[in-house]
């Protein structure tokens, strides 16, 4: 720690307010607040052994602060969340704002409302429920809702121009709105069943289901009756699944909280009206943050835009801000909210309850976290590098008899993915298909940037043999960069020949390296090749489609360069030509009733 930081900790007084790290370059990296501010920095600046080897790290990035007094802890709560929108630091990012994690998005000023899977919340009056901690947890809740509610699972362009029933209506999995199977009135009506069930309010929908099962009944509408029946029972089988948690009946969340190695989990059991509907939880990374810092960050963000507050949160431990918390969610509730960690009774064995799943939950992530890195040092002996190789890069390419030739680039940091690092390259100049020149152009146009835009990997790796290994390295010696990092070709077993595992192959080296006793180290290469070769191919169907798509366009009399401009300008592509009504075709310009017709019914042949 430098003498001005330690010269401007000696000045700080013991009084509430919100500090400013920042790093060499005097940008703010973590925006904190404390209700005695000398205590809280003596944690970063002075007890240097509480931390992790990680912290530590990102401590030395600290190189000045700054601090704002306040009048109390609650003007500092108000200030730090002003603060953190103004600068968006790098490590005050928990949530990541809605950016990683999945929410659920319902727009009740639509006069027909979709559920639509999101990833930021915007001010824009809808509906928003979750955020759910994966793709996988989102996609099953929808799944339930459109089993029971059967809504619109079309786009809006999709359903504005849809001119016959599709196929979800006619498996029955949707209600049939775009052919007036059902009044707008009554699926709105859907949609806020949908809403409550999204609260955890099942028991209140069923009851509400059961009186219109009733009254359809009564008038003799036999066949709706049967359908709310059917709804009531899909419902019904859900709630059977739901274990009583809670005898009083209210609705609760709990929040436990389980740190170790600078990583986090935060567990969430969702309790409505008794029942524990739910159970999720948030992996997350320490960072700056000290244990009692993140669990009210992490509050404070995970409630901001939430649909339903509970009027009861209870915690595993103690936050320093209870009261500024409790006004910001009663605020935003209209209702009070208490925020409390029981001592005793029901209420502590729910929490306890939490409290074991989330050091569950952390723990298996940490276990997941052992196994690869033993994986990368498995890798690091194998092929005889001085340094662990925690970047590595993969190569693949992907075309269709010489057609539309394109490259994927993956990167895997610390053993799994890392997908802000994955690049796309399209084959340029060349309409034959040729593997060795697709790859030497791709790494040429990869190793060419300079490395403070992208840094190089540890390893390279190459999909193929001695023959593709050689090829990288001719570039690698082209661009004068041969040595600055390992390189290795991944060639696929040859069954015929009786192998049973996949072969590496590195530089100055005839023969594959024995991984009899390294399966991990070959695993992880096998599981970098494969996610090159699924992002390649999946980038290949894409451009492949959309040529496709255009070429058709080529192809029909009447449709000159300029009517392809107006028709793509106005689409924004071929998929949702094929969806356009003929009327709205043929009211753009140049256009008539019989080319649109022309133009829909090509591209749906095509």
């Amino acid at each position: 720690m430098t003498g001005l930081i330690l010269e401007k900790y000696s000045q700080i007084p013991h009084q509430p307010g919100v500090y400013l790290m920042k790093d060499a370059k005097g940008t703010v990296i973590y925006v904190g607040k404390a209700i005695d501010l000398k205590k809280r920095l003596s944690s970063y600046f002075i007890k240097k052994y509480h931390h992790d080897a990680k912290t530590a790290i990102l401590l030395e990035m600290i190189k000045d602060f700054d601090i704002i007094i306040t009048s109390s802890g609650h003007e500092a709560f108000i200030l730090e969340s002003n603060l953190i929108k103004e600068y968006n630091p790098k490590y005050n990012v928990i949530l990541k704002d809605g950016k990683n994690y999945p929410l659920l998005r319902i727009d009740m000023n639509e006069d027909y409302p979709a559920i639509q899977r999101v990833r930021r919340i915007k001010n824009d009056r809808a509906h928003y429920f979750g955020p759910y901690s994966s793709s996988s947890s989102v996609n099953k809740t929808l799944n339930q809702i459109q089993k029971i509610f059967k809504l619109r699972q079309c786009k809006n362009t999709q359903f504005k121009n849809r001119s016959r029933p599709c196929l979800n209506f006619q498996i029955k999995a949707c209600l049939g709105l775009c052919c007036n199977e059902i009044s707008a009135l009554e699926y709105k009506k859907q949609v806020q069943d949908a809403m409550l069930f999204l609260k955890g309010r099942s028991h209140q929908v069923v009851k509400k289901l059961k009186v219109q099962m009733m009254e359809y009944a009564s008038g003799q509408e036999y066949e709706r009756a049967a359908q709310i029946r059917d709804t009531i029972s899909a419902i019904e089988n859900i709630l059977e699944r739901q274990v009583v948690v809670s005898p009083d009946m209210i609705d609760r969340d709990i929040v436990a909280f389980a740190a170790e190695k600078g990583r986090v989990v935060i567990t969430i059991m969702i309790v409505r009206s008794g029942y524990l509907i739910d159970t999720t939880h948030y992996p997350l990374d320490l960072g700056f943050k000290e244990s009692d810092e993140i669990l009210s960050a992490f509050l404070e963000q995970y409630y901001a835009h939430m649909e339903f507050l509970p009027s009861i949160i209870l915690l595993s431990r103690k936050i320093e801000n209870t009261e500024e918390m409790e006004y910001l969610f009663a605020k935003r509730k209209g209702k009070k909210v208490s925020i409390r960690v029981p001592a005793r009774g029901e209420k502590k064995r729910l929490v306890e309850m939490a409290h074991v799943n989330a050091s569950r939950e952390l723990e298996k992530s940490l276990l997941k976290e052992e196994e690869e890195r033993a994986s990368i040092s498995m890798l690091k002996e194998l092929m005889g590098m001085k340094i662990l190789p925690t970047r590595i890069e993969c190569f693949d390419n992907s075309n269709l008899s010489g057609q539309d030739p394109v490259s994927s680039m993956v990167v895997f940091k610390d053993g799994r993915p890392y997908k802000e690092g994955y690049r796309k390259f399209i084959i340029r100049n060349l309409d034959f298909q040729d593997d060795y020149a697709y790859m030497y152009q791709v790494l040429e146009r990869r190793f060419s940037r300079d490395p403070s835009e992208m840094p190089f990997p540890d390893l390279l790796v190459v999909d193929g043999g001695k023959g593709q290994l050689s090829m990288a390295m001719a570039v690698l010696k082209e661009l004068n960069i041969e040595n600055k990092f390992m390189v290795a070709g991944l060639a696929k077993k040859n069954e015929a020949k009786g192998e049973e595992f996949d072969k590496i192959y590195i530089p100055g080296r005839s023969n594959p390296l024995n991984t009899s006793q390294a399966r991990k180290a070959l695993y992880l290469l096998q599981q970098v090749r494969d996610e090159a070769h699924r992002f390649a191919i999946t980038f290949q169907r894409k451009r492949r489609e959309k040529r496709a798509g255009l070429s058709t366009l080529d192809t029909i009399p009447g449709i000159g360069p300029e009517k392809k401009k107006v028709l793509l300008k106005h689409f924004k592509g071929i998929t949702q030509m094929k969806t356009a009504s003929i009327d709205e075709m043929a009211g753009l310009p140049g256009m008539n009733k019989i080319l649109a017709e022309e133009v829909i019914n090509s591209l749906k042949t095509k």
